[in-house]
């Protein structure tokens, strides 16, 4: 299966690697959310925007989390990501996610190596490829 993103122009004026995908959570609805693909993040997590389109009650911090500005107060929720591939068909990884409770910590939900490690990710700027690939797709590395 290829999974493909696209390269975002974001409010700061840079260009990041993103994939669409869906979350659910507790209801059956599935919510459309741009994830950036995080080579560096160990674990997948759910801004708070996110957060608050899937969960309406009011939850306690249960863990620090930390990244490049210190660490934030997050919670765990069961969930479910649903990706959709360019053939069409879909995969669904049910998992116990993090979501951060503050607005400022994360602009946009990160896809971590938690689920990127499941496939062969490609963040190829130059080439303006992002995509997750797995089963019977494969790639090669050449010299021009």
């Amino acid at each position: 299966m290829r999974f493909n993103g696209e390269w975002l122009l974001c409010a700061d004026g840079l260009l990041r690697p993103v994939i669409l995908g869906e979350v659910h959570c507790g209801d059956a609805v599935w919510t459309a959310v741009k994830f950036q693909i995080d080579t560096g993040a160990d674990r997948t997590v759910f801004n708070a925007a996110t957060l608050a389109l899937l969960c309406q009650e009011q939850m306690q911090p249960t863990e620090m989390l930390g990244g490049v500005g210190g660490p934030v107060n997050s919670i765990l929720i069961d969930s479910r990501i649903r990706l959709s591939a360019a053939d069409g068909k879909s995969l669904t990884i049910n998992a116990r996610f993090a979501a951060f409770t503050d607005p400022e910590a994360l602009d946009m939900s990160v896809l971590g190596r938690d689920i990127t490690n499941l496939f062969a990710l490609i963040v190829d700027r130059p080439g303006d490829v992002d995509c997750l690939l797995s089963q019977q797709h494969r790639y090669v590395i050449q010299t021009a």
